[in-house]
């Protein structure tokens, strides 16, 4: 009867193989830190679209007549004070217009639905720029990395599905290299991979202190109570405006 030989593994392979262990784990926690930045930063996107076409046209339109009453002062006044308090009034209702009628206004809603956040996660599972063998592997990452979040911001599952698929079957997929080489590789993807999960919940950590994300969580806390956040700051805000339309018309014609 054979007795089968059973090599034994090399320091350096149980090594490798021990790395490539801990790759797959931190790879796999790079794709959750991903999603949950591409998340945050797709909820703040069509917040403030929201945000801007209900609030922000009122306060475009709170600025013009702000102007406008700038205006009528300076032309009764006639000093330079008064110009240059109109001309900074009706810059700031400019500003406001664009910003209320901009590209931003235009994101729409975002839904994250169970599929496309396991969709995304999968896929920035195998392509991330940071799990690269090489520079020319970067740069092809890198490129597929902005389709996929791309592709998320937009909601579309199906061009999620197609990178998936494409890189599954790309020649790039298929790997194979000594061992020597091998290890040198995983220790450079393991330090990109921790590097990388460092930057991005910094980056977290910011957006999640800018004056959108605060004033998102004040409206996410009042829908927990069926308030609606934004509904009420329209209602504060006409409030405003119909004074200060007031305040306009007394001085045209000839009041305080």
């Amino acid at each position: 009867m054979k007795t089968e030989l059973v090599r034994r593994l090399t320091p350096e392979e149980e090594e490798l193989a021990a790395k490539r262990d801990e790759l797959a784990q931190l790879e796999a926690q790079l794709a959750d830190e991903e999603l949950a930045l591409a998340s945050l930063k797709a909820e703040l996107a069509a917040f403030e679209g929201e945000y801007l076409r209900r609030i922000g046209v009122l306060y475009s339109e709170l600025d013009d007549w702000n102007a406008r009453l700038a205006e009528l002062r300076a032309e009764r006044a006639a000093t330079p004070e008064a110009r240059s308090e109109a001309a900074t009034a009706r810059a700031q209702a400019e500003e406001s217009y664009s910003a209320a009628h901009g590209e931003a206004a235009q994101v729409q809603p975002f839904t994250l639905s169970p599929d496309l956040k396991r969709l995304y996660r999968d896929a920035a599972k195998r392509v991330h720029p940071d799990t690269a063998s090489d520079d020319a592997d970067r740069a092809r990452r890198e490129r597929l990395m902005k389709e996929v979040n791309a592709a998320y911001g937009c909601g579309d599952e199906g061009a999620l599905r197609r990178i998936i698929a494409d890189f599954d079957s790309s020649p790039e997929a298929v790997q194979g290299a000594g061992v020597g080489a091998d290890l040198i590789r995983l220790l450079r993807q393991l330090r990109r991979v921790r590097d990388r999960i460092s930057a991005i919940k910094v980056e977290i950590a910011v957006l999640s202190g800018t004056d959108l994300a605060k004033l998102k969580a004040k409206a996410d806390f009042a829908a927990t109570e069926e308030r609606d956040f934004l509904e009420e700051m329209e209602a504060s805000l006409r409030g405003r405006l119909n004074a200060i339309r007031q305040q306009f018309e007394v001085s045209s014609s000839g009041g305080a």
